[in-house]
């Protein structure tokens, strides 16, 4: 069978199963097995595939039909330029995201010490430590399986060919802020804020394959912002930031709770397409007599 032809019956099982952008995944499914890149079913099509690959590929498209996420059957997702190692431990890092870090990289300046609270992955962190300078932080995350792909991802990306974690990173295992110490010049966090009664209206990819520690936000979706910000002033240094992401309809409220804790200049950063998405605002100066 030629790669060709092998892709053909990719798209025509993806399309069947009714998975959306059939003939994307069937594509890079098939680029995932035989090491290949976009150009080859343009100009190579006519290769012959090996009965190992055909085996392999269509063990994926069963998977994918199955509607388990395309970055959980490849292990890898790219987020702000860098691959990331994925699995069903951890939230696939979306690029919704790369807006919460471009805001974050914004204000960080050389030698600040960052706290990324329900880190996951650890996608935010490592890609605010890779494009900043004499950076420092911590990433803090409830699951113990989360933190493991956290700290492949920054042996790897951080500093690559170790087995050791750079000495700018460390990884907590903490409920929010249990086992936490010292203060942060930024606190930083993508937390759970679906609210529970939607979580079975998500699409099968989220909601049977992803975590459901990483989606539920309880029944209003604000419980992670409540208390993040309602003891993020204990961890926060005077005049320091606090970043979240949010859903497209939570900007109000988290701004609402970020105000009444005293958090000054709040502001809401829409993404690019014009939905609200990140909240931020600055811890205030504290007169002492």
């Amino acid at each position: 069978m030629t790669y060709r032809e092998l892709y053909e019956e990719g798209k025509g099982a993806l399309a069947a199963a009714e998975i959306g952008e059939a003939d994307l995944d069937a594509r890079l499914l098939l680029e995932f097995v035989c090491g290949t890149d976009r150009n080859t079913l343009l100009v190579y099509g006519d290769r012959e595939v090996t009965v190992e690959e055909e085996t392999a590929y269509r063990a994926l498209l069963a998977g994918r039909a199955d509607r388990i996420p395309l970055q959980q059957l490849t292990g890898m997702q790219n987020f702000m330029g860098l691959d990331f190692c994925v699995n069903e431990h951890v939230l696939t890092p979306r690029q919704d995201t790369e807006i919460l870090v471009e805001e974050v990289l914004r204000n960080l300046h050389d030698g600040m010490r960052v706290l990324d609270m329900c880190t996951g992955s650890g996608c935010i962190l490592i890609s605010l430590l890779h494009y900043s300078n004499n950076c420092t932080g911590v990433g803090a995350d409830i699951s113990a399986e989360a933190l493991e792909v956290a700290k492949e991802n920054a042996g790897r990306l951080l500093k690559k060919m170790s087995a050791e974690l750079p000495a700018e990173i460390e990884f907590v295992q903490s409920d929010l802020f249990e086992h936490i110490t010292g203060q942060f010049d930024v606190i930083v966090s993508n937390p759970p804020y679906i609210q529970t009664s939607v979580i079975d209206t998500l699409m099968p990819e989220v909601r049977d394959h992803e975590p459901r520690l990483a989606l539920d936000g309880s029944e209003d979706g604000l419980l992670f912002y409540r208390e993040i910000v309602g003891e993020s002033s204990r961890y926060l240094k005077q005049g320091g930031m606090l970043f979240f992401e949010i859903g497209y309809n939570q900007g109000e409220a988290v701004s609402r709770l970020m105000e009444q804790a005293g958090f000054l200049e709040v502001q809401v950063i829409k993404d690019y397409g014009g939905l609200d998405r990140v909240v931020c605002g600055t811890r205030g100066f504290e007169m002492t007599v």
